[in-house]
C-alpha cells in the first residue's frame, strides 16, 4: 500500500500549494495579446478579464500598466461586474507602446469580512474571528509599503494585547489596503499585452488629396509649392485636417505614361509622380518644377498655421531613372535575360516603375534605406504618411518600419492604401498601420453599407482596424458617381464624414463632381491628374464645396462624429433610407446625433424610422431632433417617425437629439400628415 507521506516526484518539495485562482486574459486583445491593441491618447480604455476561484472566497486583482521606457507601474482596482468577469477602464497620457496587465488573487481579508459582517449582524459572538481578522491586516501590512503599511500596522499594533477594534478593522479603508497587498502565493498574473497609444490624428481627421502641379494660376503651367500656398485658406475653409499630396519626387522619363496612361509619352507629358526617381534625385529629392526645399518647408510650416497637417505619399517604388537603380540594381527583381522587371498586375502593366526585392540578398541594407526615406520627411516636419500599396510588400517589414518609426516619434501616423482581401487588410492594421482605406466606396446599397460598418466598427475590430473613407480616389470613380451626378457626391459626403471619425476626398475633383470616366465600365478618370496636369477653378460657394465645409465644422462641433464604436442603426420601412446615430464617448460632452440618408440620389423617398425604448435616454419618450444641416427642429418620440428627403434639397437629415417633452410641432414643408411631426 501506498504510503501517504512518501515523497511524490509530481509534487514540489517545498513550497506553498499552486494558486487556486485561474485568469483567461485580457479583453479587448488583438491575436491574444501578440500583437498591439490601438488606444488613443487621453481615451477611457476599458478592459475587462474572467477570473475563476473555487468555494465562496472573494478575489481581489488590478490592472497594472506602464509605458515601455518606464519601470514604474502605475495600479487600477478591477471591479467585479457579475459572473466572475471583472474590469477596470485605463487612460494612457504619453505617446508610445505600453504594457498592460491583469494580476488576481484570493481576497483571504474581504472574505473574512464579508462573512464577520453577516455573524455580527446575527448577533454572535464574534471575538475569535477578530482575532483572525487581526491576524489577515497583519499578514498585509508586512506585505505592505510605504504610509499603507504604517496605517495597516495602526489599525493592528494593539493586536498582541486585545483583538482590534471591530469597526475599525471592517471598515472599507482596511479591507481596501488589504485588497491591495494580496498573499503572493495566491496571485495569478498575466502576460503583458501591449498597447499602443497613438495621438488623436490617427482617429480623427478630413482628408483631402490634391496634386501641386494641378494649382497654377495659369492654365498649362505646372503648378508648384507656393501655388498650393494659395489653396491653404480654401482648404482651411473646407474644415480640411490633413492635406496629402501624391509623390513630389523627381519623375522618371523611362517609360514615361502618356495622357490616360497611354504607354507612350509626348514631349509636354509630365509622367505619373507615382514613377519616383531621375536625375535629380529619388524618394528624398524633390521634383524640380515644384519648387526647393525652401518652399515645401514654407507650405508646411503656412498649412500648420492653420490647422492642417501635409501628408506625403510613401510609395516603395522607383523609375528606371532612379539612383539606386544604378547604385543598388541588387534591391530589383530581375528577369532570367538579367534585365530589371516592371511592375505588373495582369492585365495592367507599368513599364514605367520598377518594383523593389525585399527578398534580395541585401535585404538589410535596403529596409534601413527605406527606413532612411521616411525618417528624412519627418525630420522636415512630415507627420503623417498615406502608404501606396503596402499588401504588395513584406508584412515584416511594415511590422519593423513602423515599429521602429514610432518608437523613436509616436506623432507619426500611417494610413495604409491597401484595397485588397480583408483579411490582409486587418493584417496591416494589426501590424501597426494607424489607419486604413476601406470598401466604402463599392459599398452602396442599404443593406451592404450597414452590415460592413457593423464589422468595422464592432470591438473585435475596433481594437486594431480604425477606417478612413473615401468617396473617391484618383483611381477610383465608381459607377455610382459617373452615373448619379452631384446628388451623388453630396450623399456619399454626408455617409463618410458620418459614419467613421476619419474620411477623404480627392479634390477639386470630388467638389466639383467630375464624374466622367475613361471608358465605359472603367473607374478611371477621363483626363486624370495622374498622367496630366489639370486646372480647377476654385469655388468655396459652388458644388458640394458648401456641404464638405458644413460637414467638417459639424464634425469639430459634436463629439459623436468623432467616434466609430458608438455607431448604431436602427430600422426603417423604405430600403433607400438609412437611419443611424453616434453619441460621444464616455465623459464626453455633447449630443446624440441621428443620421437619416436617403441612398436615392435621383427621387424623393418617404418611410417610417423606427427608435427604440431608450433611445434618448432613460424613460425619455419624445424628443426634440434639430437638423444641424438646415436649421430645421421636429418633434420625435421612440417609436416610428415619419420622414420625407428629396435629393434635389438635401441628401439626409443630420439631428442633434434634444430631449425633451414639448408640444408637437408642424411638420416639415410639403411633408405628409404624421402622428408627431416629420422630418422633410
Amino acid at each position: 500500500m501506498r504510503q501517504l507521506h512518501a515523497a511524490d516526484p509530481s509534487l514540489p518539495a517545498a513550497g506553498a500549494p499552486p494558486a487556486r485562482p485561474t485568469l483567461s486574459g485580457l479583453w479587448p486583445a488583438v491575436d491574444g495579446g501578440r500583437r498591439a491593441l490601438k488606444a488613443i491618447a487621453g481615451d477611457p480604455q476599458r478592459f475587462e478579464v474572467d477570473a475563476l476561484l473555487d468555494g465562496h472566497d472573494l478575489l481581489t486583482g488590478e490592472l497594472r500598466h506602464r509605458h515601455e521606457e518606464e519601470r514604474r507601474w502605475q495600479r487600477v482596482p478591477l471591479v467585479a461586474l457579475g459572473n466572475d468577469r471583472y474590469g477596470a477602464t485605463l487612460s494612457f497620457s504619453r505617446l508610445g507602446r505600453h504594457e498592460v496587465v491583469a494580476e488576481v488573487a484570493v481576497d483571504h481579508f474581504g472574505s473574512w469580512r464579508r462573512e464577520v459582517a453577516i455573524k455580527a449582524a446575527a448577533g454572535e459572538d464574534i471575538g475569535l474571528e477578530l482575532l483572525t481578522g487581526g491576524a489577515l491586516a497583519r499578514a498585509a501590512a508586512v506585505r505592505a509599503r510605504g504610509n499603507d503599511r504604517r496605517r495597516l500596522m495602526e489599525v493592528t499594533e494593539p493586536f498582541a494585547a486585545r483583538p482590534p477594534l471591530f469597526d475599525e478593522l471592517v471598515g472599507d479603508e482596511v479591507a481596501a489596503l488589504c485588497a491591495r497587498y494580496p498573499d503572493p502565493a495566491q496571485r495569478v498574473t498575466s502576460a503583458p499585452y501591449p498597447v499602443q497609444v497613438e495621438r488623436e490624428r490617427a482617429l480623427v481627421g478630413a482628408w483631402y488629396e490634391l496634386f501641386p502641379r494641378s494649382c497654377a494660376e495659369e492654365e498649362g503651367a505646372h503648378g508648384t509649392f507656393r501655388d498650393v500656398l494659395g489653396r491653404l485658406d480654401y482648404l482651411a475653409h473646407l474644415g480640411i485636417d490633413v492635406l496629402y499630396l501624391p509623390p513630389v519626387h523627381p519623375i522618371g522619363t523611362t517609360h514615361r505614361k502618356g495622357r490616360n496612361g497611354a504607354t507612350e509619352a509626348g514631349p509636354e507629358d509630365p509622367g505619373s509622380p507615382w514613377a519616383i526617381g531621375g536625375p535629380s534625385g529619388g524618394h528624398t529629392a524633390l521634383h524640380p518644377e515644384l519648387g526647393s526645399f525652401a518652399d515645401f518647408d514654407a507650405l508646411v510650416a503656412a498649412a500648420a498655421q492653420r490647422g492642417v497637417e501635409v501628408a506625403l505619399d510613401l510609395a516603395f517604388q522607383c523609375s528606371p531613372d532612379h539612383p539606386w537603380v544604378r547604385e543598388h540594381p541588387q534591391w530589383f527583381r530581375h528577369r532570367a535575360d538579367g534585365s530589371i522587371r516592371y511592375a505588373e498586375n495582369p492585365p495592367k502593366r507599368y513599364e514605367d516603375i520598377y518594383p523593389i526585392d525585399f527578398e534580395s540578398r541585401d535585404w538589410r541594407n535596403l529596409w534601413q534605406a527605406l527606413r532612411g526615406v521616411v525618417e528624412f520627411w519627418v525630420e522636415r516636419g512630415i507627420r503623417i504618411f498615406r502608404v501606396d500599396n503596402p499588401h504588395t510588400k513584406p508584412f515584416s517589414f511594415w511590422e519593423w518600419l513602423i515599429r521602429e518609426v514610432q518608437r523613436r516619434d509616436p506623432e507619426v501616423v500611417f494610413l495604409a492604401e491597401a484595397f485588397t482581401r480583408p483579411k490582409v487588410m486587418g493584417e496591416l492594421a494589426k501590424l501597426g498601420f494607424s489607419q486604413s482605406y476601406t470598401y466604402f466606396a463599392w459599398r452602396q446599397g442599404k443593406e451592404e453599407l450597414v452590415d460592413y460598418l457593423r464589422e468595422l466598427t464592432s470591438p473585435e475590430m475596433a481594437a486594431y482596424f480604425r477606417p478612413n473613407l473615401w468617396p473617391n480616389t484618383p483611381d477610383i470613380l465608381t459607377e455610382q458617381l459617373q452615373r448619379d451626378g452631384a446628388a451623388a457626391f453630396a450623399l456619399r459626403a454626408l455617409l463618410a464624414a458620418t459614419l467613421s471619425a476619419s474620411w477623404g476626398i480627392y479634390g477639386p475633383a470630388f467638389e466639383q463632381a467630375e464624374h466622367r470616366p475613361r471608358s465605359v465600365g472603367s473607374e478611371e478618370y477621363l483626363d486624370s491628374e495622374k498622367y496630366e496636369l489639370r486646372h480647377w477653378h476654385l469655388d468655396e460657394k459652388a458644388g458640394v464645396a458648401p456641404l464638405v465645409a458644413q460637414l467638417n465644422a459639424l464634425r469639430r462641433a459634436e463629439a459623436a462624429l468623432r467616434r466609430n464604436t458608438t455607431l448604431a442603426f436602427y430600422g426603417a420601412d423604405n430600403p433607400a433610407l438609412l437611419a443611424y446615430s453616434k453619441h460621444p464617448g464616455a465623459g464626453e460632452a455633447g449630443a446624440t446625433v441621428l443620421c437619416v440618408a436617403n441612398l436615392d440620389a435621383h427621387y424623393p423617398q418617404s418611410g417610417w424610422v423606427e427608435l427604440p425604448a431608450g433611445f434618448a435616454g432613460p424613460e425619455v419618450e419624445r424628443f426634440d431632433v434639430h437638423d444641424l444641416l438646415s436649421g430645421e427642429r421636429y418633434h420625435w418620440q421612440v417609436g416610428r417617425n415619419f420622414v420625407i428627403l428629396d435629393p434635389k434639397r438635401a441628401p439626409g437629415h443630420l439631428f442633434a437629439v434634444e430631449p425633451s417633452t414639448p408640444a408637437p410641432t408642424a411638420a416639415a414643408p410639403g411633408a405628409a400628415a404624421a402622428p408627431l411631426g416629420a422630418g422633410g
